[in-house]
């Protein structure tokens, strides 16, 4: 049953229930027991000890734990007792996971934050009584008794409305309170069905009553309330991987792949080198399966987990501090790849505050001062806003600009009796007394029917003339203006009672024989730095959206003014979009620009829709009603002032500001964060061809360059510690100018897997020509044979190797902190670079120099000779990269 297109007294038959004296208190207990009680479903919570293992889910994160099990089995097979790199490997993976946990959300609140904006207690008719009960025993058939102030503890239909106004903003997105009324609705112009929004003899739990009182009969309560079916859209909408995790995850499988290659082509390559044979020796298998194992560590960057979670850990502290707040890590990288922002306007493009923007009148002091004094806000002096009801709030605030406050006005115009506003005249009259002891009446309402009861006009020299056919036509003709600017437009007038008060403050005395005083036009307005701040994300080539549960017309307007769209015919309803089919909808959808009179359903689906398309989509909001979509967006925004609970706890990040702008600030920092995070990985991917490169090299010549135990100290210090500094890398040039990545596009795009090749095989040539120099310093003559045999085989070319892959290393990191930029054009210097290269130096020194930690690692004594030439050839990576960027620059500006 439509409650809502049924007359009162169908829908109480319906409900069993009788508009007087509601249902008998046994009949609402068997009901409760029935039913259950009016509660959101809970949503389950995982446990932190699932939490903590679900971080090693991650594919890279179990290669780590596949190489630390084939390391731990290494040493225990062969009885070295070797395990550093096992515990290394292990305290990577917890610390990765812990950081996970910590930085990510704890749980899903959403629901239990739907429950709260239930009210506690309702007042109830049950049996004819009046009675307190917790909302939570509400069931269909309870009359509920609403006034002012009252938090709608379920879905009813209004019984009785005495001038009942409901705040549904955080439900539909209308910006204005909606007056109710009791009669049923007509389908006449609703195209089947009627909105949420205009469903004005409905209240829906999760709303507020702001001004009246009136009685109604629940008709839903718990999960079968609209709220209901928002916290079921919202434990149905599962969370998918960003880009960023997407193509970790293609990487991981890479190296998968690559390092089951890699053992493959050693044993094959062992089996090939000495017949068959090979398979009887145990000794030889087991050196084969440990260059094996050496190749595998040197292809998996150990450090790249915890590097990417370290930066976008640092990049999340730094949002905080430009009031974003990021609640999942992996949406840092996401806010840089956003090609559409789908925003709901009240509260986020606007301020979610109705202020007067224009007026229409010959005398603007009598017209703002009539205003203010036939109001029921007030001005609080302290706190410098005016409190009530939004409209009459925007009205007094309107006076106070001008230096009217209402405690000033009370006290020289005391109020001495009303007509309050009622929605059937669509007016409010008062009269006070003057300081000259004589009465005057204010009237305010709606223009057509204010202006319906005026004789006489106001003109601009106090003088008061009749109302002739011209003046009307000026005033409708103004009205009509402001109403085309989407302006909810209020009228003004007044009449003079002398020194004798009126006999009867009945609406029917009072309101007739008027004089006409002026216009009022008021909206809720943008935010000011809200124009700015979409012009650049269009700069940026993101797309703006608008979605709202506002009027068409509003919508039409904001969006005109923000330049989301240039004409009409690029909005839609929502009773539009459930006229299209998904096909209809995906060929219209990059032609709208703003979406109005939209129910939750509708957000969801224009997400889902944009996500089809292949965009990476971030949906903004503050209302219940924007919860569902935010969940299903690739990045959920939230507001952290005027926004619920529910929104912010399905969010991925929140705006501690409310500002749109935060936004843009946000995705700027999210493409710096990102480039970062590329540079990051080019570095490390780089780093570990180079190892895999010239261990392989090594031992197809039958020598041992680099223990699995160099690697890992490479990898995990020398490597990562560089690679953590990057993340503090300044934006690059016109990072806002480019259009966003697309989320189809790899790590490599853009031809960062070229990169990678050369700087690996430069690095490997510098690394093997290294320990050839130390092997020939330590082996002059050629007994290749003999030396094999020999348990200190070219430990010093060992150590050169070492000492050189380590520092190419941190040369490197300096060429990565532009991929095509020369080195020398960077103005700016990153300090932490430098500690890093100053403490990775200093480990790499202590672990070559310090003999106990010498002697665990099996490095020998260099001389300053030797030292000389391996950091020589370290330092060599910056000249032979500025000759390769060089080149790509010329390179890439030929295809331009």
């Amino acid at each position: 049953m439509k409650e809502y297109l049924s007359a009162a007294e169908d829908v109480l038959r319906e409900e069993g229930s009788d508009a007087e004296r509601g249902i008998t208190p046994e009949e609402a207990a068997s009901r409760l027991e029935k039913l259950g009680p009016n509660k959101l479903a809970e949503a389950k919570k995982t446990p932190l000890v699932v939490r903590f293992f679900q971080q090693m889910l991650d594919p890279m994160v179990i290669m780590l734990i596949v190489a630390a099990i084939i390391s731990a089995a290494i040493g225990a097979a062969s009885g070295s007792g070797d395990y550093a790199d096992v515990v290394i490997i292990l305290f990577v993976v917890i610390l990765n996971s812990i950081m996970g946990v910590v930085q990510e959300n704890k749980a899903d609140a959403a629901l239990a934050a739907l429950q709260e904006m239930s009210a506690a207690q309702s007042k109830v008719i049950r049996g004819g009584q009046h009675l307190t009960v917790h909302s939570s025993e509400l069931v269909p058939g309870d009359v509920v008794v609403l006034e002012a102030g009252d938090a709608v503890p379920a879905d009813c239909r209004i019984l009785e409305s005495a001038s009942m106004k409901i705040e549904e903003a955080s439900l539909t997105g209308e910006s204005v309170p909606v007056t109710k009324v009791a009669e049923a609705l007509d389908l006449a112009g609703s195209e089947g069905d009627v909105p949420l929004g205009d469903r004005k003899n409905m209240c829906y739990m999760g709303s507020t009553v702001v001004f009246g009182r009136g009685r109604a009969v629940v008709v839903a309560t718990g999960m079968q309330t609209e709220m209901g079916k928002i916290a079921g859209a919202l434990a149905q909408a599962k969370d998918e991987e960003t880009p960023l995790q997407k193509k970790l995850d293609e990487l991981s499988k890479t190296l998968s792949i690559l390092v089951v290659a890699i053992s493959v082509v050693v044993f094959l390559t062992g089996f090939l080198k000495y017949g068959a044979g090979f398979i009887s020796n145990i000794n030889l298998v087991l050196n084969t399966f440990m260059i094996a194992v050496s190749l595998a560590v040197a292809a998996i960057p150990e450090g790249l987990v915890a590097v990417v979670t370290i930066v976008l850990s640092m990049g999340v502290t730094k949002m905080s501090q430009k009031n974003a707040i990021v609640r999942k890590l992996a949406a840092v990288e996401t806010l840089g790849c956003t090609q559409v922002i789908c925003s709901d306007k009240t509260g986020t493009l606007t301020q979610n505050k109705m202020t007067v923007v224009r007026h229409e009148t010959e005398d603007l002091e009598a017209h703002v001062r009539t205003m203010a004094l036939c109001n029921d806000a007030k001005w609080d002096e302290v706190e410098g806003v005016a409190k009530g009801e939004p409209t009459e709030a925007a009205l007094v605030a309107d006076a106070a600009k001008m230096g009217y406050t209402t405690s000033d006005l009370a006290e020289a115009y005391p109020r001495v009796g009303e007509a309050p506003f009622d929605s059937g005249r669509k007016m409010m009259s008062v009269v006070v007394r003057n300081r000259s002891g004589e009465y005057v009446q204010h009237t305010k309402g709606g223009p057509d029917v204010v202006l319906a009861r005026c004789t006489t006009m106001l003109r601009e020299d106090g003088s008061v003339v009749p109302m002739t056919d011209e003046l009307r036509q000026q005033v409708m003709d103004a009205n009509k203006a402001m109403a085309d600017d989407a302006l909810r437009v209020m009228a003004s007038a007044r009449r003079e009672w002398g020194t004798t008060k009126p006999g009867s403050f009945e609406a029917s005395e009072l309101e007739h024989d008027l004089t006409f005083v002026g216009l009022s036009g008021m909206i809720d307005p943008v935010r000011p730095e809200v124009k700015d701040a979409i012009a650049e994300a269009h700069s940026a080539g993101i797309r703006v959206v608008m979605i709202t549960g506002d009027h068409i017309d509003t919508a039409v307007a904001i969006a005109k003014d923000l330049d989301i769209i240039s004409d009409r015919s690029q909005a839609m309803r929502g009773s539009d979009l459930d006229k299209l089919s998904d096909e209809e909808f995906e060929r219209r959808i990059e032609e709208v620009g703003v979406y109005a009179r939209v129910q939750p359903e509708h957000k969801s689906r224009i997400v889902d829709m944009w996500r089809k398309k292949g965009m990476v989509t971030a949906m903004t909001g503050d209302g219940v009603n924007d919860a569902p979509s935010i969940k299903k967006a690739d990045i959920g925004i939230g507001m952290g002032i005027t926004g619920t609970d529910v929104t912010k706890n399905v969010a991925d990040m929140i705006l501690a500001d409310d500002n749109f702008a935060t936004i843009i600030n946000a995705v700027e920092e999210g493409r710096r964060i990102y480039d970062n995070i590329r540079k990051c990985i080019a570095f490390l991917l780089s780093s570990n061809l180079a190892e895999v490169i010239s261990v392989f090299v090594a031992s197809l010549v039958g020598f041992t360059i680099l223990e699995p135990t160099h690697l890992l100290w490479i990898n995990l210090i020398t490597d990562s510690l560089p690679a953590l500094a990057m993340a503090t890398e300044k934006k690059e040039p016109g990072i806002m100018r480019r259009k966003p990545r697309s989320s189809q596009d790899g790590i490599f795009a853009g031809g960062m897997g070229l990169d990678c090749l050369v700087q690996g095989v430069l690095i490997s040539i510098l690394t093997l020509a290294s320990f050839w120099i130390g092997f020939k310093a330590q082996f002059p003559t050629d007994g290749l044979p003999e030396l094999l045999a020999s348990p200190e085989m070219g430990l010093e070319g060992m150590t050169m190797a070492f000492l050189t892959l380590s520092m190419v290393e941190m040369f490197h990191s300096f060429n990565m902190r532009s991929r095509r930029q020369s080195l020398l054009s960077l103005h700016s210097q990153n300090v932490w670079l430098w500690g890093s290269f100053a403490v990775s130096l200093l480990l790499t020194f202590l672990v070559i120099e310090v003999p106990v930690l010498a002697d665990a690692f099996g490095f020998a004594e260099l001389d300053l000779f030797h030292y000389g030439v391996a950091m020589l050839l370290a330092f060599s990576i910056i000249p032979m990269m500025e000759v390769y960027k060089a080149i790509m620059r010329a390179v890439e500006k030929g295809r331009e």
